[in-house]
């Protein structure tokens, strides 16, 4: 027996949150009844279970590792019309989603899953997994201002954690420099407005690398599957990394 939430994230219904969202607002029912209480304990493959009119179907966990070009959306659909990121991946029967967000312009390392649990997880700053940026920025910041960015920025959304900022190199003329930036938050275009409040806004940005996960052998526009011991590694990264709640 399992509890209805979890159940419900791992057939790729939605992350476990909003499962538990969806069980408080009586959109779940269980064997023809609704259920409202968090925490129902089910067995997924004898119990009935419907979402909003429709039986849950459990699917086959898919874990995905897309290099996503700058111009694509991080979505499954877009209401202009723009490409999205699941029109990337060609020849995918399962249905994913995107863990966390890269936003229009920039490009880099994204993974996409069905497993709504470990995508809420790999998402949750308390879990603190590395991510690592490339962000080439106009001007060449001084190391104090580098400083900063490692130690916290605030933001109109509160201080950033701390981090790691180092410059790798800077062109010729100092017009811009390239930085490598780990952060373990996920706040919207985070890196663009730390690189903005101290004066270097980002010209362009690529995510190199989540937790152990790098491109490498990945053009852009490919993605590929994850590999049993990779998910098997997030997994227990996660556990390890965990930050305990403050009391």
């Amino acid at each position: 027996m399992e509890r209805l939430q979890k159940v419900l994230a791992h057939a790729g219904v939605a992350s476990r949150r909003h499962c538990e969202e969806l069980i408080v607002q009586g959109k779940v029912q269980v064997n023809g009844q609704v259920v409202r209480e968090l925490g129902t304990r089910v067995d997924p493959g004898q119990d009935r279970i419907v979402v909003n009119g429709r039986p849950i179907r459990l699917e086959q966990h898919v874990y995905l590792m897309l290099n996503k070009p700058t111009g694509v959306i991080t979505s499954v659909s877009d209401p202009r019309g723009r490409r999205v990121v699941t029109d990337l991946l060609k020849g995918l029967k399962e249905r994913v989603y995107p863990v966390g967000r890269l936003d229009f312009n920039t490009s880099g390392l994204l993974l996409l899953t069905n497993d709504g649990e470990l995508a809420n997880k790999l998402a949750h700053p308390s879990y603190e997994i590395d991510k690592v940026y490339r962000a080439w920025v106009r001007g060449v910041p001084s190391p104090d201002k580098l400083a900063k960015l490692a130690k916290g920025i605030l933001l109109e959304d509160g201080m950033t954690a701390p981090g790691e900022a180092r410059m790798v190199k800077k062109s010729t003329g100092n017009e811009k420099a390239l930085l490598e930036i780990i952060i373990h938050e996920g706040r919207n275009r985070q890196v663009r407005r730390m690189c903005a409040a101290i004066g270097h806004p980002v010209l362009e940005l690529e995510r190199i690398r989540l937790g152990f996960l790098t491109l490498e052998g990945l053009s852009q526009g490919q993605f590929r599957p994850l590999t049993s011991d990779e998910v098997e590694r997030l997994k227990k990264g996660l556990v390890q990394n965990r930050r305990p709640r403050s009391r």
